[in-house]
């Protein structure tokens, strides 16, 4: 099989996470604030930044890492549904809460990910 193809199966995999997991994050945190979509990216954050640790320092092999990371992590993190929602929350008169989503995704998506690549060092 070939990688391409495996790449686009794990996508639909991420995908299909990304959605089971918004959706229970949703039901269970009601909030004008897009939590579904924080937890995604910052797990996912972590999750690449633990696959690309392993690839550097662990041996993890090239096609694993792209399978994985390209694949199931990049089906599964979406920017462009957190540039949405973020849109969707200025465009409602919550500017602060928009650019809160702004600066603690990104924090929160940048400390997940060094994590991650800590966590990786650690094995």
């Amino acid at each position: 099989m070939g990688l391409a193809l495996l790449v686009g199966l794990a996508a639909s995999v991420g995908a299909l996470a990304r959605y089971l997991l918004d959706q229970a994050v949703s039901r269970r945190w009601e909030s004008a604030l897009p939590w579904g979509t924080f937890v995604i990216n910052v797990s996912g954050s972590f999750a690449l930044g633990l696959l690309t640790g392993l690839a550097a320092h662990q041996g993890l092999p090239t096609h694993v890492l792209t399978v994985l990371g390209t694949g199931i992590c990049g089906g599964y993190t979406t920017f462009s549904t957190f540039s949405y929602e973020t849109e969707r929350l200025a465009e409602d008169g919550s500017r602060l809460a928009a650019a809160g989503n702004v600066v603690g995704s990104l924090a929160a998506g940048l400390l997940a990910a060094a994590a991650g690549l800590g966590l990786a060092l650690a094995f």
